[in-house]
């Protein structure tokens, strides 16, 4: 049995990691700013009051988490705020920034100690933040913010090669949630991948930009 951290968990793909990691019999801690009615009835460990665009929201889940070690972390909390050239909103840009960039950088640093060798810290990201499949444009704090955390995560990768941690870099694909409006796969389709892929992580393949699905994907 690991013991599993997720953040952004009140919700959505986070939600839906914790109900099947629960399932499975992992032991889950669900890590969010304000629980959900859901959430609460998977009668799971719970740390609310955690976000994690705040250094007050990391030092406030690494004060009340309990055990020692963290088998999985991953780092799945994230907005998404539409934008187009015209009308751009950097407000919106900076909001993201914190939250999607510097969230999972802020979390893993925060429980660093609690890591240790077979450790492994998911980063839920996005293909937004792909340069290279960037082929429609817009959305540029979202897609700033996920190329930001992808060479954030792949730093960590490196950095914690020697502590035996190893770091993934995780596309759930257009899942349907609330951030996209319900339009795309279903989320425990999306939950399932990411799942795997964490089974899947280890100490040769860490630094890699999965998507959900097995395929490797573009910087």
């Amino acid at each position: 049995m690991n013991t599993v951290l997720v953040t952004g968990a009140n919700r959505g793909i986070g939600l839906e990691l914790c109900r099947q990691l629960q399932a499975r019999g992992e032991s889950v801690i669900a890590a969010c700013r304000r629980p959900s009615a859901d959430l609460e009835a998977l009668g799971v460990s719970i740390i609310d009051g955690v976000d994690v665009s705040e250094a007050a929201g990391a030092a406030r889940l690494a004060g009340r988490l309990e055990p020692d070690r963290i088998d999985w972390l991953i780092n799945n909390a994230g907005i998404l705020e539409r934008d187009a050239l015209e009308g751009l909103d950097f407000g919106a840009a900076e909001r993201q920034f914190r939250v999607n960039a510097l969230g999972p950088l802020r979390v893993t640093r925060a429980l660093l100690d609690r890591l240790g060798p077979g450790s492994k810290v998911g980063i839920v990201t996005s293909r937004m933040g792909s340069i290279g499949d960037n082929t429609s444009g817009g959305y540029y704090g979202y897609r700033m913010s996920k190329a930001a955390v992808n060479i954030a995560g792949v730093s960590l990768a490196v950095d914690l090669r020697e502590r035996g941690i190893a770091v993934g870099l995780l596309h759930p694909g257009m899942v349907a949630t609330d951030m996209t409006g319900g339009q795309g796969v279903p989320v425990a389709h999306a939950a399932a991948g990411l799942i795997a892929r964490m089974d899947g992580l280890e100490a040769e393949n860490s630094g890699c930009f999965w998507h959900a699905e097995g395929e490797i994907l573009p910087w």
